[in-house]
């Protein structure tokens, strides 16, 4: 993906020279001295990024280790851009999107020391690589849910042991709504004898 985003980069740049060539009557003068040493900025970069994604083991550390050393020399600019791009390059086993994150961030502090192709490439890379890292940290906190969702279902009581217990407090709940329902008619039972009895004579008072 960054291959083909420095690819493109340098079809516009180049492209755009032309075009401005082609519309002028006079014949364009040569590139500037700033605009040589984009170019071969932008060559190098091509280069190191094609040998750390395509190239062997062998090569792909050689121009890791060019990078790193660069990098232990002067911790800004270019030279973090550089080992910045390297370590955020797909498909090479030194790979590390973090760190590759934090040295584009380092790079882009400083951006007079880099040029308007330097920044574009930081800015474009560090854009793709935060995306990358927090789909990394949604898929974890993915997994880490349905790992937590597997952990509850198995510690779950079985499905056969929930109905035998519903099923048992059923039962019970229908015993005790029949001693309920015995004891009020026993309560009534009592209570309709009570006035089947006639009324008690009321006792003369004692002088």
């Amino acid at each position: 993906m960054l291959h083909r985003s420095l690819l493109a980069l340098g079809v516009v740049l180049l492209g755009g020279c032309t075009g401005m060539a082609a519309t002028r009557s006079t014949p364009a003068p040569g590139p500037s001295a700033a605009e040589m040493v984009q170019a071969t900025q932008l060559a190098s970069y091509f280069s190191a990024l094609q040998t750390v994604v395509q190239g062997s083991p062998v090569e792909q550390a050689e121009v890791l280790a060019a990078a790193r050393n660069g990098y232990e020399q002067a911790h800004q600019g270019p030279a973090a851009l550089r080992y910045g791009l390297l370590l955020g390059a797909p498909s090479h086993p030194a790979r590390d999107p973090a760190q590759a994150q934090r040295l584009l961030r380092e790079a882009l502090a400083r951006p007079e020391l880099l040029s308007s192709v330097e920044r574009a490439l930081a800015i474009v890379e560090q854009a793709q690589i935060e995306h990358e890292l927090g789909m990394s940290v949604e898929n974890q906190r993915l997994v880490a849910e349905a790992q937590q969702e597997r952990d509850r279902q198995r510690n779950a009581p079985p499905s056969a042991t929930l109905a035998r217990r519903l099923q048992q407090e059923i039962e019970e709940s229908a015993r005790l709504k029949k001693e309920l329902d015995a004891a009020r008619a026993k309560l009534e039972a009592i209570a309709n004898i009570e006035r089947s009895f006639p009324d008690r004579p009321t006792s003369p008072e004692p002088r």
